[in-house]
């Protein structure tokens, strides 16, 4: 049996302490408003007496008062009949209710259990540790220029590559260090070839092999069959087109564990929010909690959810309500909501999709069911909104994506008083570049220029393809002379890697303009500004980075 770690042990236990507390205190509050009906009773009471009952019925399996569950779910079928009825008490309705109340009152001790739901939910979900990227390169070959040239134009790319002049080195650096990829050149200076036995060597009786990527002058079936059976991974003849050779690094080195899942978690019980979410986050997912339907907007903007998770019965307005009033929202017309509620009638279930809801889950739900429903439509939301607000060829947010994701995080930096960078890249003389080279050469450009982005900026800086050949990138907490810094490094590092045609190389530059907050205190000023300055970083010879105000 798995061992759960004491944070989230203590965490299970203070929950249930903490609605054990207040188990007396909402029966007490149930038994007030009932006692009402001799002076103020109406439907609004009614309702009132409902809500809070419904509450208890989902909420009292979850901590483990199984019987105060079951028996506030008789009391709430009971109450809805005669909402439906929608006519004044007869003196045998205002009994039973009275019966039920009274009988609920005994159920205030939780029921003996083997287990808690939380702790089954901890024990068939344990959260893996995160590892790092390995970005380390073993580069094996003979040629000290050529190595050295090979290295810098890997490492621009954010990979430390080691060099090596013969295999013998690289067989005493692979057992002190295990790289993402080893890179060989496999004919010798002689014309031989080199380093297939110490490859093999190195991978024999090794559980995970280490993917291995041979270069070679040549391109016969002969050596492309010995670097295969010497465990090669890729072949690429020379002159190596180094886009080509960093999309297999990237794919190597790729984090295979993907952004966790945001899920908003919208409940007025909060020690049921509180719940749900320690349920989803030893899933590996991330949540915001919102107890007041209200107040969900900001959460919502900020937030990012992958997925919304409403009660249906809330005081200050419905779960339908609110998934009425997200829908008309452009922005969040396709992000999941999904219902939670002891609502067992069909029709009303149907309703409640109708009016903007994509699953329906029953209280108390099993938090196994919770986390692979919840799970399973993160997952499909996340993948359809990349088809949305991704450009097909770079993978970075499209052009209306960027504008939006600007105003959020100028939004954010104006409320907590911290300065916003926003640059606008665009790659020198492009059209020229596919008149020479073609589009498709054109296309692996402005892929690499945006993979270069990804690799080397902040996971927190948001990068867009803003046209064609043009690009934004906005730095949070950045001032502008700190991202101009940032920028014209990453300026250079373009500027010297060479892209391959016909055997001949050439290489492509790119200019950019930076505007800062709060020197422009608003989008449209940030954008114009940065947009001025990269016209005029053109006018001046382009291949260089100018900071809005210091032109």
């Amino acid at each position: 049996m798995t061992i759960l770690p004491d944070s989230f042990q203590k965490q299970l236990t203070a929950l249930r302490e903490t609605y054990t507390q207040q188990l007396l205190n909402k029966l007490q509050q149930i038994e007030d408003l009932w006692a009402e009906r001799h002076v103020n009773w109406n439907n609004r009471t009614l309702a009132a007496l409902h809500r809070m009952i419904h509450n208890l019925a989902g909420s009292g399996a979850t901590f483990g008062f199984v019987t105060l569950s079951d028996r506030a779910f008789t009391l709430e079928r009971f109450l809805r009949t005669i909402m439906e009825a929608d006519s004044p008490l007869t003196l045998e309705e205002e009994a039973q209710v009275s019966a039920l109340i009274a009988v609920l009152a005994e159920a205030t001790q939780p029921d003996p259990l083997p287990s808690s739901r939380l702790d089954a939910c901890l024990l068939s979900h344990p959260s893996p540790p995160l590892s790092k990227n390995n970005r380390i390169i073993f580069l094996v070959k003979e040629d000290p220029v050529l190595a050295r040239d090979m290295m810098l134009q890997i490492s621009y790319f954010g990979y430390t590559v080691r060099t090596f002049s013969n295999p013998s080195e690289l067989r005493v650096a692979v057992n002190e260090t295990i790289p993402a990829a080893i890179i060989v050149d496999l004919v010798s200076v002689d014309g031989g070839f080199a380093g297939t036995e110490t490859i093999a060597s190195i991978q024999h009786d090794r559980e995970v092999p280490i993917p291995i990527l041979f270069i070679s002058v040549r391109s016969d079936l002969a050596a492309r069959l010995l670097a295969v059976r010497a465990g090669g991974y890729a072949y690429f003849t020379k002159p190596v087109e180094i886009s080509a050779l960093i999309d297999k690094l990237d794919t190597l080195t790729a984090h295979q564990t993907p952004d966790p899942y945001r899920i908003l978690i919208v409940e007025d019980e909060a020690t049921l929010a509180a719940y749900y979410a320690l349920t989803l986050e030893q899933a590996g997912m991330l949540t915001s909690l919102v107890t007041d339907p209200l107040h969900v907007m900001q959460p919502l903007i900020e937030f990012r959810p992958d997925l919304i998770l409403m009660d249906i019965y809330m005081p200050s307005c419905t779960g339908l309500e609110l998934a009425a009033v997200i829908r008309q929202l452009e922005a969040y017309v396709s992000i999941p909501i999904v219902y939670l509620s002891m609502e067992s009638n069909v029709d009303k279930q149907l309703i409640a999709l109708s009016l903007g809801g994509d699953d329906f889950l029953m209280k108390p739900i099993h938090p196994d069911h919770l986390v692979k429903s919840v799970t399973s439509r993160a997952q499909r939301s996340r993948i359809l909104r990349s088809f949305m607000i991704r450009d097909s060829l770079t993978g970075l947010l499209n052009h209306t994506k960027t504008k939006e994701q600007l105003a959020i995080e100028l939004s954010r930096a104006q409320r907590q008083n911290l300065p916003l960078a926003f640059a606008m890249i665009d790659i020198d003389r492009f059209k020229s570049v596919n008149d020479t080279y073609g589009h498709t050469m054109g296309d692996r450009i402005i892929k690499s220029l945006a993979r270069l982005l990804q690799q080397r900026l902040r996971k927190t800086d948001c990068i867009g393809r803003y046209g064609g050949e043009e690009f934004a990138v906005i730095l949070p907490n950045t001032d502008g002379k700190t991202a101009s810094l940032v920028l014209e490094e990453l300026r250079s590092g373009f500027a010297q890697i060479r892209h391959q045609f016909t055997g001949q190389d050439f290489s492509v530059t790119f200019s950019c303009g930076v505007a800062e907050f709060p020197r422009c205190p608003d989008v449209a000023s940030l954008s114009d500004a940065a947009d001025r300055a990269l016209y005029t970083a053109k006018s001046r010879g382009r291949n260089q980075v100018l900071l809005a105000g210091n032109a």
